[in-house]
């Protein structure tokens, strides 16, 4: 079942589960969810790999940030992919799993969101995709609302999340291996 915004509201007022939120989402969330806004972008650099116990995600470069009270603009190139990171931080209790889903203004300006399922017990900035599939480059506002994320409770046994992705990390520093 998903949660409705009487009880998201409740959860981040007692037990912090979306911190960091702005005044609208705080004030009058839309639908079943929350609204997250664009706090980093990076692009990749170099190459990596994913093994069957190792890995190495390419090496990153932020190329624009979030500063409050600032309304700065990033162009997103076409065909380009960008590792984005989320202003806010969540924190999933046991019965709790996330999912993102892209607002519609991206998908109507060519821009793809990559995304999955955020677990029960992770932590931290969420961390994904964006790739212009447009023609043109698309400005888009560092702050500006990109995702929207639902909370579905989980009936029965859950494993809290274990990955070294906790806390918000955005890539890996060296080779590693996969717990």
């Amino acid at each position: 079942m998903v949660l409705g915004v009487d009880k998201l509201l409740k959860l981040v007022k007692e037990k912090k589960l979306v911190e960091d939120l702005c005044q609208r989402e705080l004030e009058n969330p839309e639908g079943a969810g929350f609204d997250l806004r664009l706090g980093e972008i990076h692009t990749l650099k170099g190459e990596g790999f994913l093994g069957i116990e190792n890995r190495n995600t390419p090496d990153l470069e932020k190329v624009a940030e979030y500063k409050e009270g600032s309304e700065e603009f990033f162009e997103l190139v076409p065909n380009k992919y960008y590792l984005v990171t989320t202003m806010e931080k969540v924190n999933l209790p046991e019965n709790l799993i996330a999912f993102v889903v892209s607002r519609t203004t991206l998908f109507r300006s060519g821009i793809a969101l990559f995304n999955g399922a955020v677990s029960p017990g992770y932590q931290g900035k969420l961390t994904f995709a964006l790739c212009n599939l447009g023609g043109e480059k698309i400005k888009i506002a560092l702050g500006a609302r990109i995702i929207h994320i639902t909370f579905q409770e989980v009936k029965g046994e859950t494993h809290l999340y274990r990955g070294q992705w906790q806390g918000g990390r955005v890539t890996t520093e060296g080779e590693e291996k996969q717990v």
